[in-house]
Protein backbone atom coordinates (compact mmCIF):
# COMPACT_ATOMS: atom_id res chain seq x y z
CA UNK A 1 0.00 0.00 0.00
CA UNK A 2 1.54 3.30 -0.98
CA UNK A 3 0.38 6.62 1.45
CA UNK A 4 -0.50 9.56 -0.91
CA UNK A 5 0.15 13.20 -0.36
CA UNK A 6 -4.03 14.81 -0.49
CA UNK A 7 -2.78 17.59 -1.36
CA UNK A 8 -0.26 16.01 -4.14
CA UNK A 9 -3.49 15.44 -6.11
CA UNK A 10 -4.77 17.23 -9.45
CA UNK A 11 -8.16 18.81 -9.10
CA UNK A 12 -9.61 16.21 -11.11
CA UNK A 13 -7.87 13.61 -8.96
CA UNK A 14 -9.28 15.27 -6.11
CA UNK A 15 -12.81 15.41 -7.21
CA UNK A 16 -13.02 11.26 -7.87
CA UNK A 17 -11.39 11.50 -4.17
CA UNK A 18 -14.32 13.43 -2.40
CA UNK A 19 -16.38 11.35 -5.38
CA UNK A 20 -15.99 8.40 -3.48
CA UNK A 21 -16.78 8.52 -0.41
CA UNK A 22 -20.43 9.74 1.30
CA UNK A 23 -19.64 9.11 4.71
CA UNK A 24 -16.76 10.62 7.00
CA UNK A 25 -15.62 9.26 10.09
CA UNK A 26 -13.43 11.45 12.37
CA UNK A 27 -11.23 10.85 15.03
CA UNK A 28 -10.82 13.62 17.64
CA UNK A 29 -8.27 13.95 19.50
CA UNK A 30 -4.99 14.52 17.04
CA UNK A 31 -7.74 15.22 14.29
CA UNK A 32 -9.85 18.12 15.51
CA UNK A 33 -8.19 19.17 18.27
CA UNK A 34 -5.84 18.67 21.37
CA UNK A 35 -7.02 18.42 24.86
CA UNK A 36 -8.69 21.68 24.39
CA UNK A 37 -7.01 23.63 21.74
CA UNK A 38 -8.76 23.76 18.57
CA UNK A 39 -6.81 22.83 15.54
CA UNK A 40 -7.16 25.57 13.06
CA UNK A 41 -9.06 24.99 9.62
CA UNK A 42 -10.64 21.15 10.96
CA UNK A 43 -14.17 22.99 11.34
CA UNK A 44 -14.30 24.89 8.44
CA UNK A 45 -13.32 21.43 6.37
CA UNK A 46 -16.07 19.27 9.00
CA UNK A 47 -18.75 21.91 7.78
CA UNK A 48 -17.85 22.15 4.00
CA UNK A 49 -18.12 18.36 4.11
CA UNK A 50 -21.54 18.56 5.28
CA UNK A 51 -22.44 21.29 2.90
CA UNK A 52 -21.51 19.09 0.25
CA UNK A 53 -23.59 16.11 1.17
CA UNK A 54 -21.48 14.09 3.66
CA UNK A 55 -22.47 12.12 6.73
CA UNK A 56 -19.85 13.34 9.07
CA UNK A 57 -19.69 10.86 12.40
CA UNK A 58 -17.26 11.61 14.88
CA UNK A 59 -15.81 8.42 16.13
CA UNK A 60 -13.31 8.53 19.02
CA UNK A 61 -11.87 6.17 21.79
CA UNK A 62 -11.96 8.93 24.89
CA UNK A 63 -13.60 6.83 27.34
CA UNK A 64 -13.51 10.19 29.73
CA UNK A 65 -16.83 11.80 28.18
CA UNK A 66 -20.38 11.45 27.67
CA UNK A 67 -21.92 11.47 23.97
CA UNK A 68 -23.69 15.07 25.64
CA UNK A 69 -20.18 16.14 26.54
CA UNK A 70 -18.65 15.73 23.25
CA UNK A 71 -21.43 17.53 21.08
CA UNK A 72 -21.34 20.54 23.85
CA UNK A 73 -17.18 20.45 23.09
CA UNK A 74 -18.09 19.98 19.16
CA UNK A 75 -20.06 23.09 19.67
CA UNK A 76 -17.04 25.28 21.68
CA UNK A 77 -15.00 24.89 19.13
CA UNK A 78 -17.21 25.28 16.12
CA UNK A 79 -17.75 21.70 15.12
CA UNK A 80 -21.52 21.48 14.00
CA UNK A 81 -22.32 17.90 15.87
CA UNK A 82 -25.20 16.43 17.44
CA UNK A 83 -25.38 13.24 20.01
CA UNK A 84 -26.55 10.47 17.22
CA UNK A 85 -23.25 11.35 15.29
CA UNK A 86 -20.76 11.00 18.15
CA UNK A 87 -19.81 7.43 18.60
CA UNK A 88 -17.22 7.16 21.60
CA UNK A 89 -16.01 4.42 23.53
CA UNK A 90 -17.91 5.21 26.59
CA UNK A 91 -21.29 4.68 24.80
CA UNK A 92 -20.13 1.80 22.73
CA UNK A 93 -19.09 -0.19 25.97
CA UNK A 94 -22.62 0.68 27.74
CA UNK A 95 -23.66 -0.37 24.01
CA UNK A 96 -21.97 -4.22 24.10
CA UNK A 97 -22.90 -4.53 27.85
CA UNK A 98 -26.44 -4.40 26.54
CA UNK A 99 -25.81 -6.38 23.80
CA UNK A 100 -25.16 -8.68 25.41
CA UNK A 101 -27.61 -8.75 28.20
CA UNK A 102 -25.67 -8.01 31.12
CA UNK A 103 -27.52 -7.63 34.17
CA UNK A 104 -24.79 -7.25 37.47
CA UNK A 105 -22.18 -4.75 38.30
CA UNK A 106 -19.27 -2.96 36.90
CA UNK A 107 -16.63 -1.81 38.40
CA UNK A 108 -14.92 0.80 36.41
CA UNK A 109 -11.74 1.62 36.32
CA UNK A 110 -11.96 4.99 34.39
CA UNK A 111 -13.79 7.95 34.31
CA UNK A 112 -17.44 9.55 35.03
CA UNK A 113 -17.73 9.45 30.91
CA UNK A 114 -18.30 5.35 31.28
CA UNK A 115 -20.45 5.60 34.52
CA UNK A 116 -22.44 8.23 33.16
CA UNK A 117 -23.11 6.32 29.60
CA UNK A 118 -24.35 3.18 31.48
CA UNK A 119 -26.11 5.03 33.81
CA UNK A 120 -28.56 5.86 30.96
CA UNK A 121 -28.04 2.35 29.42
CA UNK A 122 -29.81 0.82 33.40
CA UNK A 123 -26.40 -0.91 34.03
CA UNK A 124 -25.56 -0.80 37.89
CA UNK A 125 -21.62 0.20 38.50
CA UNK A 126 -19.30 1.10 41.59
CA UNK A 127 -18.37 4.49 41.90
CA UNK A 128 -15.27 6.22 40.15
CA UNK A 129 -12.51 8.50 40.98
CA UNK A 130 -9.47 8.24 43.56
CA UNK A 131 -8.25 5.11 45.44
CA UNK A 132 -5.32 5.76 46.33
CA UNK A 133 -2.85 3.72 48.02
CA UNK A 134 -2.74 3.47 52.07
CA UNK A 135 0.90 3.47 54.09
CA UNK A 136 1.47 -0.01 53.25
CA UNK A 137 0.54 -3.47 50.85
CA UNK A 138 -0.61 -5.38 54.55
CA UNK A 139 -2.34 -3.00 55.79
CA UNK A 140 -4.38 -2.60 52.01
CA UNK A 141 -4.93 -6.47 51.50
CA UNK A 142 -6.17 -6.97 54.98
CA UNK A 143 -8.24 -3.48 55.83
CA UNK A 144 -9.14 -1.80 52.78
CA UNK A 145 -10.01 -3.36 49.82
CA UNK A 146 -13.70 -4.73 50.17
CA UNK A 147 -15.02 -6.42 46.79
CA UNK A 148 -18.76 -6.64 45.75
CA UNK A 149 -19.88 -9.81 45.16
CA UNK A 150 -22.22 -8.58 42.59
CA UNK A 151 -19.92 -7.66 40.31
CA UNK A 152 -19.75 -9.24 37.02
CA UNK A 153 -17.67 -7.13 34.92
CA UNK A 154 -14.63 -5.21 34.56
CA UNK A 155 -14.12 -2.24 32.09
CA UNK A 156 -10.93 -0.09 32.42
CA UNK A 157 -10.59 2.87 30.33
CA UNK A 158 -8.61 6.19 30.56
CA UNK A 159 -8.33 6.75 34.19
CA UNK A 160 -6.05 9.96 35.50
CA UNK A 161 -6.54 8.46 39.28
CA UNK A 162 -4.64 4.82 38.18
CA UNK A 163 -3.50 3.04 41.43
CA UNK A 164 -2.21 0.10 43.00
CA UNK A 165 -5.23 -0.64 44.93
CA UNK A 166 -7.97 -0.19 41.92
CA UNK A 167 -5.48 -3.11 40.02
CA UNK A 168 -6.02 -5.47 43.01
CA UNK A 169 -9.33 -4.75 43.01
CA UNK A 170 -9.08 -5.06 38.79
CA UNK A 171 -7.37 -8.31 39.07
CA UNK A 172 -9.33 -9.84 42.08
CA UNK A 173 -12.58 -9.54 40.44
CA UNK A 174 -10.99 -11.35 37.19
CA UNK A 175 -10.38 -13.86 38.98
CA UNK A 176 -13.65 -15.04 38.45
CA UNK A 177 -13.73 -16.88 34.80
CA UNK A 178 -17.23 -15.58 34.52
CA UNK A 179 -16.11 -11.72 35.63
CA UNK A 180 -16.40 -9.93 31.99
CA UNK A 181 -13.13 -7.88 30.94
CA UNK A 182 -13.99 -5.20 28.60
CA UNK A 183 -11.06 -2.51 27.82
CA UNK A 184 -12.69 0.77 26.11
CA UNK A 185 -8.97 0.95 23.69
CA UNK A 186 -5.85 0.74 23.45
CA UNK A 187 -3.74 4.01 22.52
CA UNK A 188 -0.74 3.56 23.84
CA UNK A 189 -0.31 7.29 24.90
CA UNK A 190 -2.82 10.28 25.34
CA UNK A 191 -2.41 12.96 22.58
CA UNK A 192 -1.99 16.32 24.14
CA UNK A 193 -1.46 20.28 23.24
CA UNK A 194 1.38 19.77 25.95
CA UNK A 195 4.87 19.11 25.23
CA UNK A 196 5.02 15.71 27.55
CA UNK A 197 4.28 12.14 27.38
CA UNK A 198 0.66 10.96 28.48
CA UNK A 199 0.22 6.92 29.22
CA UNK A 200 -3.07 6.35 27.06
CA UNK A 201 -5.97 3.61 28.23
CA UNK A 202 -3.79 0.79 26.73
CA UNK A 203 -1.35 1.29 29.15
CA UNK A 204 -3.54 0.53 31.98
CA UNK A 205 -5.43 -2.12 30.25
CA UNK A 206 -1.71 -4.19 29.68
CA UNK A 207 -0.85 -3.88 33.03
CA UNK A 208 -3.98 -5.87 34.60
CA UNK A 209 -3.81 -8.48 31.32
CA UNK A 210 -0.72 -8.72 32.95
CA UNK A 211 -1.18 -9.09 36.69
CA UNK A 212 -4.41 -11.41 35.60
CA UNK A 213 -3.04 -13.84 32.61
CA UNK A 214 -6.16 -12.48 30.51
CA UNK A 215 -6.65 -10.73 27.28
CA UNK A 216 -9.26 -7.71 27.34
CA UNK A 217 -12.17 -7.61 24.99
CA UNK A 218 -11.85 -4.25 23.46
CA UNK A 219 -14.58 -1.82 22.31
CA UNK A 220 -12.54 0.74 20.41
CA UNK A 221 -10.32 1.60 17.16
CA UNK A 222 -9.24 -0.77 15.78
CA UNK A 223 -11.65 -3.60 17.18
CA UNK A 224 -14.28 -5.31 14.90
CA UNK A 225 -16.84 -4.38 17.84
CA UNK A 226 -16.85 -0.54 16.62
CA UNK A 227 -16.92 -1.63 13.07
CA UNK A 228 -19.78 -3.72 13.27
CA UNK A 229 -21.44 -1.10 15.49
CA UNK A 230 -21.32 2.06 12.98
CA UNK A 231 -22.26 -0.33 9.85
CA UNK A 232 -25.17 -1.85 11.87
CA UNK A 233 -26.57 1.13 13.85
CA UNK A 234 -25.29 3.70 11.00
CA UNK A 235 -26.24 2.31 7.89
CA UNK A 236 -22.58 2.65 6.44
CA UNK A 237 -21.52 1.16 3.10
CA UNK A 238 -17.66 0.14 3.72
CA UNK A 239 -16.84 1.23 0.23
CA UNK A 240 -18.07 4.48 0.45
CA UNK A 241 -16.49 5.73 3.75
CA UNK A 242 -13.42 7.47 4.94
CA UNK A 243 -11.75 7.44 8.16
CA UNK A 244 -10.07 10.02 9.40
CA UNK A 245 -7.17 9.91 11.67
CA UNK A 246 -4.04 10.67 13.20
CA UNK A 247 -2.82 7.49 14.50
CA UNK A 248 -1.69 4.89 12.33
CA UNK A 249 -2.07 2.36 15.06
CA UNK A 250 -5.82 2.70 15.64
CA UNK A 251 -7.50 4.71 13.33
CA UNK A 252 -5.60 3.42 10.18
CA UNK A 253 -5.90 0.12 11.39
CA UNK A 254 -9.16 0.53 11.86
CA UNK A 255 -10.06 1.95 8.76
CA UNK A 256 -8.43 -0.17 6.22
CA UNK A 257 -9.80 -3.70 8.54
CA UNK A 258 -13.06 -2.52 7.81
CA UNK A 259 -12.51 -1.94 4.30
CA UNK A 260 -12.85 2.47 4.32
CA UNK A 261 -10.73 4.59 2.67
CA UNK A 262 -7.86 6.06 5.26
CA UNK A 263 -6.42 9.88 5.57
CA UNK A 264 -3.98 10.19 7.63
CA UNK A 265 -3.30 13.93 9.40
CA UNK A 266 -0.23 14.69 10.70
CA UNK A 267 -1.21 16.72 13.96
CA UNK A 268 -1.47 13.78 16.36
CA UNK A 269 0.38 10.36 17.32
CA UNK A 270 1.60 9.11 14.37
CA UNK A 271 4.94 11.38 12.09
CA UNK A 272 5.47 11.22 8.33
CA UNK A 273 9.09 9.49 9.22
CA UNK A 274 6.75 6.69 10.57
CA UNK A 275 4.55 6.19 7.88
CA UNK A 276 7.80 5.72 5.30
CA UNK A 277 9.25 2.95 7.92
CA UNK A 278 5.86 1.17 7.54
CA UNK A 279 5.73 1.41 3.96
CA UNK A 280 9.43 0.28 3.78
CA UNK A 281 8.23 -2.55 5.74
CA UNK A 282 7.38 -6.05 3.93
CA UNK A 283 5.19 -7.24 6.55
CA UNK A 284 1.81 -7.29 6.47
CA UNK A 285 0.73 -6.32 9.87
CA UNK A 286 2.79 -3.14 9.13
CA UNK A 287 1.78 -2.80 5.49
CA UNK A 288 -2.09 -2.66 7.26
CA UNK A 289 -0.86 0.30 8.88
CA UNK A 290 -0.74 2.46 6.12
CA UNK A 291 -2.83 5.00 4.81
CA UNK A 292 -4.36 5.27 1.39
CA UNK A 293 -3.38 9.53 1.74
CA UNK A 294 -2.31 11.93 4.26
CA UNK A 295 -2.36 15.49 4.72
CA UNK A 296 -0.40 17.66 6.99
CA UNK A 297 -3.92 18.97 8.84
CA UNK A 298 -7.56 18.63 8.15
CA UNK A 299 -7.60 22.00 7.16
CA UNK A 300 -5.15 21.65 4.47
CA UNK A 301 -7.94 20.81 2.80
CA UNK A 302 -10.47 23.40 2.15
CA UNK A 303 -8.26 24.76 -0.14
CA UNK A 304 -9.53 21.90 -2.46
CA UNK A 305 -12.70 21.67 -1.39
CA UNK A 306 -13.41 25.33 -2.15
Amino acid sequence: MSAINLTSLSKEEFRKFVDSFDTVLADCDGVLWLGNTLIEGSPNVISQLLKIGKRVFYVTNNSSKTREEFVSKCSRLGYPSEKDNVLSTAYLTACYLQDVGFKKKVYVVGSKGITQELDAAGIEHLDVGPDPMCNDMTTLLMNEVQLDSDVGAVVVGFDEHFSFPKMVKAASYLKQPDCAFIGTNTDEVFPTEFPLTVPGTGTFIRAIETCTKREAFKIGKPSPYVCEAIIKRHNVDPKKTIMIGDRCSTDILFGNRCGFKTLLVLTGVTTLEEVHQLRKSNSKENQDLVPNYYIDRLGDMLPLLS
